[in-house]
């Protein structure tokens, strides 16, 4: 309460003194007292700024829920801290400025981190816009401005935000803003928090996106890895219980290539890859199980530097090669033929090749090219373009296939 007082008491004795100092003035040029007319005009202009500061105490008082000398001050000052970097701040200080009803005549500086701005006065009683020029002792003022400056700082950007009045501050004691700069204060400063929250939840909403898009990945990975778990389990085993009857040394035999193949085909945990040295036992383990059951039709050529099996490399891939190898190349044809296993170190890359000299590519083939798709898409899943995969006719017959990795894990990198 004594506040308002005191505010209206502040601007009656301002337009008070003003009136004594032309009084004196008057007098001094004069022989004669001013005319009733000019004391008149006084009082009417007394009663005016009254009103005038009486309603400037109401609206502030709706605008910022209470009174002090902050609140009903025509210049406002706001200090925001805006949680990213200098440039970022800058950016969402020019947008929230330049969407400011009635804002106009923008300057923006990038350089020097700052945006000034010109804002219409707008009668708060009143729809219609002044534009009449300014006179002295006119109670409304044409247009306010505003001043932004984003200081630097780590990872924050800290927001000066002036608004006030045109014209120099001395008018502030004779004339009010009808709280049209602390509203422009409040707006601003609203826009820019909206702004943040808008800015995190997005953040959040593509941290979250990552997260599932991982999921669905890891999802169908594994989808696809168990979609290449070998079919011959089955016939493995029936050969195997007619080997036990007929040649019990070569039935052991078996089984314990079969013990290899799928101790090496249990689901790792999830962090743990593979690596060439496992891929390529698990593959030897498959082929000597189909060397028994096809005997002198089947040889196995191996090339692999011993270096490389430590090497990270995706699981089941090196297998699903071997098996169409066998499938499609060697088992449809008469006599058989021989498997190649290549893998040569280039660079920072391993590339592996899987070929033999079997029927090669036909139309006759029975196969529906899921295996082969599946090595692509977890290719594409697990490196994107850091890996490929490319499959040729082998002379002079069969197929060569050729999986090329990266030979050492990006930091923070799976493998599939």
């Amino acid at each position: 309460m004594l506040t308002s007082v005191l505010f209206v008491a502040r601007i009656t004795l301002a337009w008070l003194a003003a009136f004594l100092l032309a009084v004196i003035l008057w007098n001094v040029n004069s022989n004669h007292s001013p005319p009733w007319l000019f004391f008149a005009l006084f009082w009417l202009t007394l009663c005016v700024v009254f009103t005038s500061a009486v309603s400037h105490l109401r609206r502030v008082r709706l605008i910022a829920g209470h009174v002090d000398a902050g609140t009903l001050a025509n210049r406002q000052r706001r200090t925001i801290e805006i949680p990213f970097e200098a440039d970022e701040a800058f950016d969402i200080v020019d947008a929230t400025i330049r969407e400011l009803p009635y804002a106009e005549d923008i300057e923006s500086a990038r350089d020097s981190l700052q945006v000034r701005a010109k804002v219409k006065r707008i009668n708060p009683y009143s729809d219609v816009t002044s534009w009449r020029p300014q006179r002295m002792g006119a109670r409304r003022i044409q247009r306010n401005q505003v001043l932004a400056t984003v200081t630097p700082g780590h990872g924050v950007g800290s927001v000066t935000l002036i608004c006030e009045p045109i014209g120099g501050a001395w008018m502030d004691w004779f004339k009010v803003d009808d709280g049209t700069n602390l509203e422009n204060a409040e707006a601003i400063s609203r826009a820019i928090t909206r702004r943040i929250s808008e800015r995190r939840r997005s953040e959040q909403a593509s941290a979250k996106q990552t997260v599932t898009e991982k999921e669905l990945t890891v999802a169908k990975l594994n989808l696809l890895h168990a979609q290449v778990e070998p079919h011959f389990l089955y016939n493995t085993l029936a050969s195997a219980q007619h080997l036990t009857r007929t040649d019990p040394p070569r039935a052991d035999e078996m089984l314990g290539h079969l013990i290899t193949y799928l101790r090496h085909s249990l689901p790792r945990t999830e962090h743990t890859p593979s690596n060439l040295g496992a891929e390529l036992e698990r593959a030897r383990a498959y082929l000597d199980i189909l060397k028994i059951r096809m005997g002198a039709r089947l040889n196995l050529q191996i090339d692999v530097p011993e270096a490389l099996y430590t090497v990270p490399f995706p699981a089941m891939m090196l297998q699903t090669l071997v098996e169409n190898a066998i499938k499609h190349g060697l088992e449809p044809r008469p006599g058989g033929g021989t498997v190649w296993l290549l893998a040569r170190s280039s660079g920072n890359d391993i590339s592996v090749t899987v070929a033999d000299d079997g029927q090669g590519f036909s139309t006759q083939s029975s196969g529906t090219g899921i295996g082969l798709k599946n090595v692509r898409e977890r290719l594409q899943l697990a490196y994107g373009k850091r890996a490929s995969f490319a499959i040729v006719a082998n002379f002079p017959n069969g197929v060569a296939a050729t999986i090329t990795v990266p030979s050492v894990l990006e930091e923070g990198g799976q493998h599939a």
